[in-house]
């Protein structure tokens, strides 16, 4: 038996030391709740508290406080109690004077108390003394005591279908409707001293947010987001956010498309949204006249939109508009609300979250073009021949235009290499011997960088260009200045050269945004010298606007103007032309995901740079791809690059099966997390050993392991968990195994497992045989 010897490379950021392994492989199994489970709970009864709608919850510690809201005939005041652990329902005990029963309130914590802000009061039935309210009440939860604040100076105007949340110590209002128009101004109130709080109105900029009721506020990463909502003839899907440091509004752009994600949920109002990690959970509402029950989950690290699929166990609440929700610990809780045909709800539903560590990608690619450490080509761009590092593996798997390019320049290259090295050979022979080279011009173990030439590319929208690649993003400069506007323009006609689908897409989106009165004749005039067609349709319909047209022709841009593109907008102005509608799907192009995948597939095999060895049998990989998702690699080829280009691979002291390891690779290359269970258990160490940017991939391990152990893998799972010292897991195989035994016994896996193994599973059999069944099999021998 041959001795390899492993090419390993020191720990640089995470500690590999045998004490670690032991933390890192113990999964703290046990009771767990399936993710992305509904549960439907004991609903409210009647004696308890009335149906309801257009109420308020909030949570405090272990239980869910419901305030207020209406039964379809009166409003109400009561105030009601459910305790998550014990699934009960309670009165909740109060003393003191509460607020007068009303509905679309809203309600926070702050501390140890609830606060309840205005609503709409008065009898719905006899239709009298129906007014909104402005008033502020505190309800503390240790005592059960309704207090009032009674407030000095100037006060919000009364409203009800209000935002409300809490911030710094602060309580913030936002919007809602004051009985004869819906607002959108935003008031404050300390809540940290009763004496001295006084209401304060905020001076909001930015693109704040029409004025609208009836739609959720929450908060994340220290901003407040609102979502939809009734905003008259100006509704919308549009999401906001809100920094509350500079009191700055944002319109947050739905890129779906672009992004390959879902598109944001359909416009709607009396919904729920409520945050949870980096998340927002959006549910139900009314969405033009239908009440959808999917749950939309939104991002907001990477401001993207996608629906939340049920586990197959769940019991889904039905659509249902102004009911409330309130999140703890890691569920979130939804109650009542208005159901089919005007009813009200009583149902109490738990929804569990996921708090997987976000995907990182485009990040860890991104730092890799910033760095621009492992470069094997430089572009020579334009007529000043500027360059511009990058990397081959990562630009041939997402630019076919490129990878022609880099294919005819390593042509080349060989060529030049193999005549050189001839006539090298020939001087050597006519000299009668080998010839003294001078040091330093012998070749080293690295390679030079291949050079291309691109005439037609200059550096700056090149280098927009690459970041699009490594990111499927590029940074947008400052929207509507003209030198920036023109930049994207250039990045545009790159990616209709280069047959970049997807960047097309992403310029003529920002350049279209960033369109205004003072840029549009700079732009149209650009897109006519670059005979970029759609931009400049775009700017022509721009400037025939009615509200436009005037304010553009009275500009000396105006006059200066080339004389065909002066009678285009006269002749446009005079004659629109017809709209065209296409029903066609929009081809968007692949995406970084799709693009890294079939490059792992095969489609970057003749570019592969480094062999990685499992258990001896060779695996081709892209160094730079390695180094961009692992600091073990990034290390390695580094400072330790082994000379042969070859790798052994092995996690600690452990070589993962071969399709462990292709499920590793899967992860590197495109962050792909789907694998069998077995995998799971040899890839769960895998996260600190290699140095990833975070531990999403232990994470969906020990999640894959919890649901997805059945009797038909246990003996794969059980082969792992003994292989990586998984004994928590080991104990849990030979659980399932000794109480299914019967089945498990005809597996065929079972004749294959080794010895020990078999042994283990025997000693486990006699272990939970009790003496009674002892006896038994005694007397029938």
């Amino acid at each position: 038996m041959s001795c390899r010897s492993t090419k390993v490379a020191p720990s640089v950021d995470f500690d590999h030391s045998c004490s670690d392994s032991v933390e890192y492989l113990t999964l703290n199994f046990g009771p767990f709740e399936t993710v992305h489970r509904w549960r439907r709970l004991p609903p409210c009864d009647e004696f308890v508290g009335a149906r309801r709608s257009k109420h308020t919850v909030v949570a405090y510690r272990d239980a869910i406080y419901v305030f207020g809201g209406d039964n379809g005939k009166n409003m109400l005041n009561d105030l009601l109690r459910f305790d998550v652990k014990d699934c009960s329902w309670c009165r909740a005990f109060t003393t003191g004077t509460p607020p007068a029963p009303r509905y679309h309130h809203s309600a926070v914590v702050y501390g140890s108390s609830m606060f309840v802000f205005g609503g709409y009061t008065g009898d719905i039935y006899s239709n009298s003394n129906l007014k909104n309210k402005n008033d502020l009440f505190e309800y503390k939860f240790a005592t059960g005591q309704w207090t009032e604040w009674k407030v000095e100076g100037s006060l919000p105007v009364a409203r009800s279908a209000h935002g409300a949340t809490v911030y710094n110590d602060k309580l913030w209002i936002f919007a809602g409707y004051d009985g004869n128009a819906r607002l959108n101004d935003m008031w404050t109130i300390s809540l940290q001293d009763r004496e001295h709080a006084c209401w304060e109105e905020i001076d909001q900029s930015g693109e704040i947010p029409p004025s609208c009721c009836n739609f959720p506020v929450a908060v994340c990463r220290d901003k407040m987001f609102v979502f939809s909502g009734q905003s008259g003839a100006k509704i919308t899907n549009n999401l906001f956010q809100f920094e509350f440091k500079g009191h700055m509004w944002t319109r947050i752009p739905t890129e779906h498309l672009l992004r390959g994600s879902p598109p944001p949920p359909q416009r709607r109002y009396g919904h729920t949204m409520v945050a949870f990690d980096r998340h927002l959970y959006v549910f139900g509402g009314a969405a033009d006249n239908t009440l959808p029950n999917e749950l939309h989950c939104y991002d907001v690290d990477s401001q993207t939109w996608e629906v939340i699929h049920p586990s197959q166990d769940s019991e889904m609440p039905s659509g249902r508009l102004f009911h409330a929700a309130a999140v703890i610990q890691d569920a979130m809780y939804i109650f009542g609300g208005t159901v089919d045909n005007n009813v009200r709800s009583g149902e109490m539903y738990r929804f569990q979250f996921s708090s997987y560590p976000k995907c990182t990608l485009h990040e860890d690619y991104g730092k890799l073009w910033e760095n621009r450490q492992f470069c094997d080509v430089e572009f020579i761009l334009g007529e000043r021949e500027e360059r511009v590092l990058g990397h081959i593996a990562i630009v041939t798997a997402r630019c076919q235009w490129l990878r022609k390019k880099i294919l005819q320049a390593r042509d080349r290259q060989r060529q030049q290499r193999t005549k050189r090295e001839s006539s090298e050979e020939s001087d050597e022979g006519a000299a009668g011997g080998p010839r003294d080279v001078p040091a330093g011009s012998k070749p080293s173990g690295t390679q030079p960088l291949l050079e291309v030439s691109i005439r037609e590319a200059e550096a700056q929208p090149f280098e927009v260009l690459m970041q699009f690649l490594y990111t499927d993003k590029i940074q947008y400069p400052r929207r509507g200045h003209v030198q920036d506007v023109l930049l994207i323009m250039d990045v545009y006609k790159l990616a209709l050269s280069f047959k970049l689908l997807r960047l097309e897409q992403l310029c003529v989106q920002y350049i279209e945004a960033s369109v205004d009165l003072q840029n549009v004749l700079s732009v149209c005039e650009n897109a006519n010298k670059l005979q970029l067609d759609q931009l400049k349709e775009h700017c022509l319909n721009f400037v025939v606007k009615e509200s436009h047209f005037n304010q553009v022709i009275m500009t000396k841009e105006f006059e200066h103007l080339s004389t065909p593109l002066i009678v285009e907008i006269v002749r446009r102005k005079q004659q629109p032309p017809p709209r065209v509608y296409s029903d066609q799907p929009v081809d968007i192009g692949t995406s970084l995901v799709q693009d890294m995948k079939a490059c792992l597939e095969g489609g970057g095999l003749e570019f592969c740079d480094i062999i990685l060895l499992l258990d001896g049998h060779p695996r081709p990989a892209h160094k730079a791809i390695l180094a961009a998702r692992s600091s073990y690699f990034e290390a390695m080829f580094r400072s330790f690059m082994p000379e042969d280009g070859q790798v052994n691979i092995s996690i600690g002291e452990m070589v993962p099966s071969k399709q462990a390891f292709e499920s590793m690779l899967r992860y590197i290359y495109y962050g792909d997390v789907n694998m069998p269970p077995e995998d799971s258990l040899y890839l769960f160490a895998a996260p600190y050993y290699y140095g990833f940017s975070n531990n999403r991939l232990q994470a969906y391990c020990k999640q894959n392991l919890e649901m997805n152990v059945t009797v038909e893998n246990v003996l794969q799972i059980l082969e792992a968990a003994d292989k990586t010292q998984a004994l928590d897991m080991k104990k849990h195989c030979l659980h399932i195994i000794v109480h299914q035994f019967i089945k498990v016994s005809k597996l065929p896996n079972l004749r294959s497992l080794s010895q020990l193994l078999l042994l283990d599973i025997i000693e486990s059999l006699a272990t939970h045989i009790s003496d009674k069944q002892c006896a038994e099999m005694g007397s029938d021998i």
